[in-house]
């Protein structure tokens, strides 16, 4: 009986403490609420000046990801020191994309291999043959990309090129220098050569030009070259019942097909 006694002494006396903590966790709970209705309640009669209004929270990763649309079809950034200026491609930039992505179709534009480099100075007219030649160029480019790079940058880029501009322009001073290169490359594009043509012999226009055709090859084309279809391949019989000499076909059926005149 004693034992039995104790044990139920000690559940209530845990019981109780469990309804303790319960009641103050209500306390705190009702307490905490009180305190951010009050908050509403005194930011509602006294707003703060320039502040936006709150909004619930379910709606701002709606507002971040339309704004965040907006950006990008604007051609703005969200941050940095050009945030929310539309980004403009100049026209030497442009050039720079062009032979970037030359013969590359995995290529994105932002940067620019020693092949294409070497293309970009000899097709817009910077090689000379005197002042810069192929080897300066080659020179240039090594000295101006990054140790284990295989490429250069847009940045690179117009390093590479005030460094043309200096030894190709000695007379100017160097932004001038740099200036006339950069007209010179403005615009361009990549020179396409190697592009096979088509060769006007005299055995290959035997074979494609109709009007030297010959016997019955010659029948299944018009005069303007164009196939007659099955007429030129078959001999189509005329079953019409007139000879094959005969002009007026067709005639008779007019004649009597016309209505007689009444008599005066």
């Amino acid at each position: 009986m004693g034992a039995s006694e104790s044990c139920i002494k000690r559940d209530s006396e845990r019981l109780g403490a469990s309804d303790t903590d319960v009641g103050s966790e209500l306390w705190r709970a009702s307490r905490g609420q009180s305190n951010m209705e009050e908050f509403k309640v005194q930011t509602a009669k006294h707003p703060v000046p320039n502040s936006s209004p709150m909004r619930p929270h379910s709606e701002l990763p709606k507002d971040h990801a339309a704004k965040r649309l907006s950006s990008a079809s604007n051609g703005t950034s969200d941050g940095g020191a050009g945030a929310k200026t539309p980004v403009e491609i100049t026209a030497l930039e442009e050039s720079f994309r062009r032979f970037a992505i030359h013969g590359d179709t995995r290529a994105t534009g932002r940067d620019m291999n020693g092949k294409n480099w070497s293309k970009l100075c000899k097709d817009c007219g910077v090689i000379d043959g005197k002042s810069i030649t192929l080897t300066d160029v080659d020179i240039v480019f090594s000295k101006v990309k990054n140790k284990s790079a295989r490429t250069i940058t847009y940045s690179q880029f117009k390093e590479a090129l005030a460094e043309l501009a200096r030894k190709r322009f000695k007379d100017k001073s160097s932004e001038d220098a740099a200036q006339e290169v950069y007209r010179m490359i403005e615009g361009k594009s990549p020179v396409i050569s190697g592009v096979t043509k088509a060769v006007a012999s005299p055995t290959v226009s035997r074979l494609t030009d109709t009007t030297k055709f010959t016997g019955s090859h010659k029948e299944r084309f018009d005069e303007t070259g164009r196939g007659k279809g099955k007429a030129g391949r078959v001999e189509m019989v005329d079953k019409s019942g007139y000879v094959s000499g005969y002009k007026h076909a067709g005639s008779y059926e007019k004649k009597v097909s016309k209505s007689p005149q009444k008599p005066m």
